[in-house]
């Protein structure tokens, strides 16, 4: 199916229409299926244009509405910006997202100390403990955030041995990397460093998942739990470098701890784990790395 078929548009300017209550007619579509792990597009009529993003998986209503709600939690808790919702919808045997579309600008050193701040303006956020009530989504990965008393004790449980068992399902993790991940998980306590307080994390805080607009920093696909802020911190140039900017933005508003850089890689065995099981064996050389790091 392409990213975006002829139903799916028509779906799109059905409820556009309804919306605004005006004629809505795609005149332009742009195809965001690089940037997203759904298919995605940007419409427009020429006045008014729309995200939209749609998923046949059959929890794909469920995890537009997980999307929904921590894009709510977080503008709400934390005071960032957050994309204005417009609607979620059946279409073409799945479910089908529709966003204010964002206008973006390149970034340079002003955008991505926004972002920095951005980040630290949710880790301000503080809770009781680790998790949250409800569960939610690592991309399309259900993700368990039953609270637990303690970090290392949450990472291993929630996110370290969760994603082993999805990766090792897959068949893409052979024994001996198996084992290294159970080690690892035994060692957690005494490699987690200071004991840090629960806050509000993005939980997916890839640098994709900030937009820079004229107006600041808009946050996007979360996957927010309460937890240690170097989680996100690890992620954010975890498929690509980013400048010191961002970090200066971000001690702007709340410091790092000391040795954050020797525990960056601890906070994405997690994450490699559940790339593994998504996409496959091309990610394992970046989690066995990671790995190596802790033995």
């Amino acid at each position: 199916m392409p990213p975006f078929s002829p139903t799916l548009r028509a779906a799109v300017e059905r409820a556009m229409t309804a919306r605004l209550g005006r004629a809505w007619r795609a005149a332009q579509v742009r195809d965001l299926e690089d940037r997203a792990s759904h298919p995605a597009a940007v419409l427009t009529d020429g006045v008014t244009a729309v995200f939209a993003k749609f998923s046949a998986a059959p929890d794909g209503r469920a995890q537009f509405e997980a999307e929904l709600s921590g894009l709510r939690l977080l503008a709400e808790r934390a005071g960032v910006h957050t994309p204005t919702p417009l609607d979620l919808l059946e279409a073409e045997g799945g479910a089908l997202l529709l966003l204010e579309a964002l206008p973006e600008v390149a970034r340079g050193p002003a955008e991505w100390r926004d972002l920095g701040r951005a980040l630290a303006r949710i880790h301000a956020v503080t809770g009781d403990t680790c998790g949250l009530p409800t569960a939610n989504y690592f991309g399309p990965l259900p993700q368990d955030n039953t609270p637990l008393p303690d970090w290392p004790t949450f990472y291993a449980e929630r996110r370290v041995r969760a994603n082993l068992r999805r990766a090792v399902d897959t068949g893409h993790v052979p024994p001996n990397l198996q084992r290294e991940v159970e080690r690892l998980i035994a060692r957690l306590p005494e490699l987690a460093g200071p004991p840090a307080w629960p806050c509000l994390l993005h939980g997916d805080a890839q640098q994709n998942n900030f937009v820079s607009t004229p107006t600041g920093t808009v946050v996007i696909d979360p996957a927010v739990h309460y937890g240690h802020p170097e989680y996100d911190l690890a992620l954010l140039d975890y498929f690509a470098p980013v400048p010191p900017d961002v970090w200066a933005g971000y001690r702007e508003v709340r410091p790092t701890a000391p040795g954050f850089a020797a525990r960056r890689d601890l906070w994405r065995i997690g994450p490699w784990l559940a790339v593994v099981a998504v996409d496959g064996p091309a990610w394992l050389g970046q989690l066995e790395a990671a790995l190596a790091r802790f033995a």
